[in-house]
């Protein structure tokens, strides 16, 4: 259903799961003591991992995901070429709701590899994934109301594939307590229009 791994111009996607990412390696990146770590999860709606465990366990619970339809999670890595390649650079997921005919989009990244534009990239992939692979209306964004980088890069790519702000949600999600969350979407119609110019 979904696909194992996706190519960009930059950036490899590959399903995520224990074993296809290496537990250690990805813990490196999520553990309390990791490189910006308090800064990378600030407006997440995780914390970093406690032990290997957890990570080893977060991995397990993607793959069933994946095989339950539930989602499509993938570990990012540049591509060659690119400063870092073939480093873990963050993970990113596509969440459908099959009732709804909707998906969620969801990324981190790690903070030597902000501000390189992947976000938008990441987000042109899953798009095409959602709607012309899977065929699904909608496809949903949100951020925390004070991330201010996430609002950027949302804006951008939301702007270039025609779609919209639909505003703020009072306690749209949870972190450590409800938060508000500003939510984008763009809808297939919409989508069509923006690749076809």
């Amino acid at each position: 259903m979904f696909s194992e791994t996706i190519e960009t111009d930059r950036l490899r996607l590959e399903r995520l799961g224990p074993d296809t990412v290496d537990t250690l390696a990805l813990y490196e990146h999520v553990n309390p003591s990791a490189p910006h770590i308090d800064e990378i999860t600030r407006y997440l709606s995780w914390s970093p991992h406690a032990s290997p465990k957890e990570t080893h366990e977060f991995l397990t619970d993607a793959r069933r995901a994946w095989d339950e339809r539930e989602s499509a999670q993938f570990v990012v890595r540049p591509r060659e070429g690119e400063d870092g390649a073939g480093e873990i650079a963050g993970c990113a997921g596509l969440i459908p709701d099959w009732d709804r005919q909707i998906a969620t989009l969801g990324v981190w990244f790690r903070k030597r590899f902000w501000g390189r534009g992947y976000s938008g990239e990441r987000a042109g992939t899953l798009f095409e994934l959602a709607f012309e692979d899977l065929d699904l209306e909608i496809v949903a964004v949100t951020h925390h109301v004070d991330n201010d980088n996430s609002r950027r890069a949302i804006e951008r790519y939301v702007e270039r594939f025609g779609g919209r702000k639909e505003g703020t949600i009072r306690n749209g999600n949870r972190y450590e307590e409800p938060v508000d969350v500003v939510r984008y979407s763009v809808s297939q119609a919409e989508y069509r229009d923006a690749v076809s110019e």
